[in-house]
């Protein structure tokens, strides 16, 4: 069997399980006559390292082998760190970069226009100087986004899905999101105290820009209300059925739990700070813009309370570190046979190789219909039998 010479990253948000992959990687790697190498910092690794320069690549590469991965997998993060950035809209370039020629285009994002630079011509020259085969990309649809770009620049990619919100295209589950789940179901039964010793609404808020996944099976698991991107809710009947759950609770309490991206029909989320390399500005908590109308209109108490950065902190659970190490060796195992232009993924319950994700599919989105109860604003219960473990079919 060939021996190969793989890259590795890891992009954007981190989440726990990543260390789980990369152990997973090196450690059937090494069993193959197979060479590891990190990329550090995600795409800036491939964007900003100058491999004639010692100190850069020290920063950005590092060879990956049986003693540096031993004990990485104990742990949450990303052993080779992460950053948002996008080769194919640079803003800027390093040092050693400026002077050089890359295309040019215009990009508008929130009405704002800005030039910017694809420098892949750089990334493959980079990946060329490496002497890397192939290269594992994990991330979420941004960072995946720029994993099908090589691929259809004809680079060896296979790519892993990982984030917190349960969205990337192509399949049903994503490395963080059983973790994430766990975190918040936990955070809620615990916060349970404190908002029935008060007597309060108790208001919470998790990651979910686009998609409503990780409020929607919390509150799933929690039997509580909730609201996700996915459909902008009615301001009115949502405090009602709060306040008629507060009143039928013996505890004198209620609970709702809302995605970042969750608006009810009048209303926008407002975004602060400039955008990330991948068009997205912070979001403002509608958290505390819910908590603000409850009390102006009932005069009822709240308790807020933001779960978003808690939940992708710490070591993953068993669901999401079976699963990485398991998306790590199927990689392995694509790359061993020749493929290239996959993604691992869950498709019916069960693990499969698919496409890398189309970037113009956007992200993975609840269905309405057979999920959300429109009416009460939670999750719905019926017509479960034969679906796979989470619910949502590709």
């Amino acid at each position: 069997m060939a021996t190969k010479r793989i890259g590795i990253l890891t992009g954007g948000g981190d989440v726990p399980g990543l260390n789980a992959v990369i152990k997973g990687v090196v450690y059937r790697g090494s069993e193959n006559g197979c060479e590891v190498v990190g990329i550090r910092r995600g795409w800036e690794g491939l964007t900003h390292v100058n491999l004639e320069d010692p100190v850069s690549q020290a920063r950005y590469i590092l060879p990956l082998n049986r003693e540096n991965t031993r004990t990485i997998d104990r742990t949450g993060g990303t052993f080779l760190h992460t950053t948002r950035t996008n080769p194919a809209k640079m803003k800027s370039l390093p040092d050693h970069l400026k002077g050089m020629e890359f295309p040019k285009a215009e990009s508008t994002k929130k009405g704002v226009t800005s030039i910017v630079l694809d420098v892949t011509k750089q990334v493959l020259k980079n990946l060329e100087m490496l002497r890397l085969d192939y290269l594992i990309a994990i991330g979420g649809d941004d960072t995946l986004s720029y994993a099908a770009r090589l691929d259809k620049e004809g680079f060896g990619v296979i790519a892993i899905p990982k984030t917190m919100d349960n969205d990337v295209q192509n399949t049903e589950y994503c490395i963080g999101f059983s973790t994430a789940i766990t975190r918040a179901v936990d955070a809620i039964e615990r916060q349970r105290t404190t908002v029935g010793s008060h007597e309060r609404v108790g208001v919470f808020r998790v990651f979910g820009r686009d998609a409503g996944y990780t409020a929607l099976y919390t509150a799933y698991v929690n039997s509580i209300r909730c609201a996700i991107p996915e459909y902008k809710f009615n301001l009115e009947r949502m405090i009602e059925l709060l306040i008629a759950d507060k009143r039928s609770n013996p505890s004198n309490y209620s609970l709702v739990v809302l995605s970042e991206g969750a608006e009810w029909e009048g209303y926008q989320v407002k975004e602060y700070g400039e955008p990330d390399a991948y068009g997205h500005r912070k979001k403002m908590s509608v958290g505390e813009d819910l908590s603000g109308e409850i009390k102006k209109r009932t005069g009822e108490e709240t308790v807020v309370s933001d779960l978003t950065y808690d939940l992708r902190g710490g070591s993953p659970d068993f669901v999401d570190k079976l699963v990485a190490t398991t998306f790590g060796n199927m990689a392995l195992d694509a790359i061993q046979d020749n493929k290239s232009g996959l993604m691992t993924a869950i498709v019916n319950g069960c693990y499969s190789l698919v496409e890398i994700p189309d970037p113009k599919r956007g992200p993975r989105k609840v269905d309405i219909p057979t999920m959300y109860n429109t009416e009460r604003y939670r999750p719905k219960y019926d017509l479960k039998l034969g679906l796979p473990i989470f619910l949502t079919k590709v």
